[in-house]
């Protein structure tokens, strides 16, 4: 008996570290499948006509000519806005914008609303640009963007805020404390609850939360969503609160979808994830990015409760195949419409597309 015991504590150790499907009762929390929209796929490509006057620069850009990619959604007066991610041919990248009445035909703006300029956020931005925007609404009507700030070395979260989604003020990086300041960090997705079509960020157990981070997923709260703080362990590291798994599609890095999801069951995650080339899961390519679910627990967001170990989207179209980055579906986006969650993620690092998620 005392052979078993070393064994039953690694069982118990992998499992506190990595989940499981059998840890709740039932599957109501989880999205049963994907259907991507196909008539409307790619929703989105890059455009060779936009020009931008940078101000960095100091002259026109075409803005979007090399990849649009990795948008966030947000419901707002009868229409699904999209923030997408864009980058020029030096690969710099700004925030666009783009509104659709009925979620699966966009119409652009020609400039984007978040980009480096000669602002307090330039040196951090200068010139790899802005990333990876994610938007909730806090109750006041005040939306909240995460996003990446990248100077060409380091990934920094940032936040920006907006009452219309086209003005927006930048109010510098998440990770506030000087020890952390140069720390790659990124992938910052807010809990929220859903009100009728509208998402609005959440407290639970009277603070805001947030999960961030690639590679592991880390956790941070906040009073007001401006201004947040880390959790850490007793040595002062970050907490991890999901990592990679061996084997699996999620065996190299796990990074946060879009806001995560307050329901009666937990808090539902969304999030991508990639694939290792010596250990992961050998019916997927090296580096495939795929989407994923787990489920964290309300009484305590740092707690990992259930983590199915099949993807919910892989690349399989020749859009998602190929691109800037091969075998890539990056989800950013979640809206409520009509009935159904349409999820818009970034495909092959170029291009945008478009599914319907059910549960």
């Amino acid at each position: 008996m005392k052979k078993l015991i070393p064994f039953l504590l690694l069982v118990t150790l992998f499992s506190a570290c990595y989940g499981g499907q059998k840890a709740v009762k039932g599957n109501a929390w989880m999205f049963k499948s994907i259907e991507r929209l196909d008539e409307f796929n790619p929703l989105m490509e890059p455009d060779h006509k936009s020009e931008f006057l940078c101000p960095i620069r100091k002259k026109r850009v075409d803005w979007e000519e090399k990849s649009v990619f990795n948008p966030t959604a947000v419901y707002k007066d009868s229409r699904v806005w999209l923030l997408y991610r864009a980058q020029d041919e030096h690969g710099t990248s700004r925030i666009g914008i783009a509104n659709s009445r009925n979620g699966t035909e966009f119409r652009k703006n020609s400039m984007p609303v978040l980009f480096p300029n000669h602002d307090t956020m330039k040196d951090l931005e200068s010139e790899g640009g802005c990333e990876d925007p994610r938007v909730v609404r806090r109750e006041d009507g005040l939306y909240i963007m995460t996003y990446t700030a990248y100077d060409g070395k380091t990934a920094r979260l940032c936040l920006a805020s907006s009452r219309d989604l086209m003005s927006w003020e930048k109010h510098g990086v998440v990770l506030t404390d000087r020890k952390y300041r140069n720390l790659w960090s990124k992938s910052g997705a807010i809990v929220c609850a859903r009100d009728g079509n509208q998402i609005i960020a959440k407290k639970v157990k009277g603070k805001y939360w947030m999960y961030w981070g690639d590679t592991d997923l880390f956790i941070a709260t906040s009073d007001d969503l401006l201004s947040w703080q880390p959790m850490v362990d007793k040595k002062g590291k970050f907490t991890r609160v999901m990592m990679p798994r061996p084997g699996l599609f999620d065996s190299r890095l796990v990074e946060p979808g879009p806001f995560a999801l307050l329901q009666k069951e937990g808090i539902l995650l969304l999030y991508n994830s990639a694939n290792s080339a010596s250990s992961g899961d050998k019916t997927l390519g090296a580096d495939t990015y795929s989407v994923g679910q787990a489920l964290f627990s309300v009484k305590d967001p740092s707690k990992l409760l259930a983590r199915p170990d099949k993807y919910l989207l892989t690349a399989e179209r020749d859009f998602e195949r190929e691109g800037a980055v091969a075998n890539v579906c990056f989800l950013e986006g979640m809206v409520w419409m009509d009935g159904r969650w349409l999820l818009y993620y970034g495909a092959g690092d170029s291009k945008i597309a478009v599914a319907a998620g059910k549960q």
